[in-house]
């Protein structure tokens, strides 16, 4: 069996309107392939194949806050499908918070946008060339 080569299990994020942010990332994950995976009262996972990414009203009963400095970046399989997740977030209800494109300070390998969620959380996706990425920054250093 393959080792996952994540450092991360998931990650959650709260919400203080439970079923607006629901349906807000029902309609914008599967533009990068997630779908839900597992729910429970308050709680609901999504991934592409175990739970990653869980959206939640906060376990102790306080309200949600955004944490400022923090975001969470989604990988998208092409740039097509960042151009699809920021076009279905703005429709969902998010606000642009930085449109689909390259970003000369994150290298040439890099194709993304940003948003911030009905909740005010600041959600990116990202494409990465992992051609340019070997060549730019992983081979020059196998030698």
């Amino acid at each position: 069996m393959a080792e996952n080569p994540s450092i991360l299990s998931h990650v959650s994020l709260g919400t203080n309107d439970f079923e607006r942010a629901v349906t807000f990332y029902d309609k914008v994950l599967p533009t990068l392939g997630c779908k839900r995976i597992m729910q429970h009262p308050g709680a609901v996972a999504y991934g592409r194949e175990y739970p990653e990414f869980w959206v939640q009203t906060p376990i102790d009963g306080r309200p949600a806050s955004v944490g400022n400095g923090t975001h969470i970046g989604f990988f998208a399989p092409d740039k097509a499908a960042v151009l699809a997740f920021y076009e279905a977030a703005l429709d969902a209800g998010a606000k642009g918070e930085g449109e689909p494109g390259p970003r000369p300070d994150y290298g040439d390998p890099y194709f993304g946008c940003f948003v911030r969620d009905p909740d005010g959380h600041k959600i990116e996706a990202s494409y990465w060339d992992l051609d340019l990425v070997y060549e730019l920054y992983i081979e020059p250093h196998a030698h």
